[in-house]
């Protein structure tokens, strides 16, 4: 287990921090409106600003894009809520993007894939209608800020070919039940495939630049 994963692990602010962001959502899915699209996933889509863009008009799609991801979180926590973030919901799309945790968390790779499986698996039994969208996960820069203190462990366990190996396996769980696996990435990356300085705050998330180039990317599927 790694050093990360025991300060996770052991860190009640942080739990209660989720517990009280599920909460939150249980509550606002009692009024939310059915058939909408739905962003789910850990703090990759967690802090993605869609709803705030929504609210404040600078965004407009023909279905309303509900968020519900809770950070710092793997496929064995979505698999644990997945009424909460999505059955209950009933979304007519939905777009996912975990994963890079259990990397970071070193989850072994059979236990991390099951859980992804299981996840698609209950979502074709229980939402047969919907749409689901599979991300690619996003590239990272560990050039420009794993030398920083703060972010070394952070990169530990983390590299862009960590995650486009699991990526491309990943595609294929995605193509097993039927489901669209995307890649919204370009515009991301450098010349060198690392994620532009200018796109993130940490080097692994993205700022409102980064996920601004990730929408427009996105927009072909969210319309379609």
């Amino acid at each position: 287990m790694s050093e990360e994963t025991k300060a996770l692990t052991l860190n009640p602010q942080l739990e209660a921090f989720q517990e009280k962001l599920l909460a939150q959502y249980d509550k606002e899915n009692l009024s939310a409106k059915k058939g909408q699209t739905l962003f789910v996933g850990s703090s990759l889509m967690e802090i993605f600003p869609i709803e705030k863009w929504e609210e404040e008009g600078k965004v407009k799609f023909s279905k309303y894009i509900y968020n519900r991801a809770v950070r710092a979180t793997t496929t064995a926590f979505l698999l644990k809520h997945l009424e909460s973030q999505i059955i209950n919901l009933e979304p007519s799309k939905i777009f996912i993007n975990i994963g890079t945790n259990d990397i970071g968390f070193e989850v072994p790779e059979a236990e991390f894939m099951s859980n992804y499986n299981e996840i698609l698996t209950q979502i074709g039994e229980k939402l047969p209608q919907a749409q689901v969208y599979v991300m690619r996960y996003y590239p990272i820069n560990t050039l420009d800020f794993g030398q920083d203190s703060d972010e070394k462990t952070l990169f530990e366990t983390r590299s862009n070919e960590k995650f486009q190996k699991a990526s491309d396996k990943i595609e294929k769980l995605a193509q097993k039940h039927h489901f669209h696996f995307i890649d919204v990435n370009d515009g991301l990356s450098d010349k060198d495939g690392n994620l532009k300085k200018e796109l993130t705050f940490d080097g692994a998330h993205l700022n409102p630049a980064g996920y601004s180039i990730v929408l427009e990317n996105l927009k072909v599927y969210l319309e379609e």
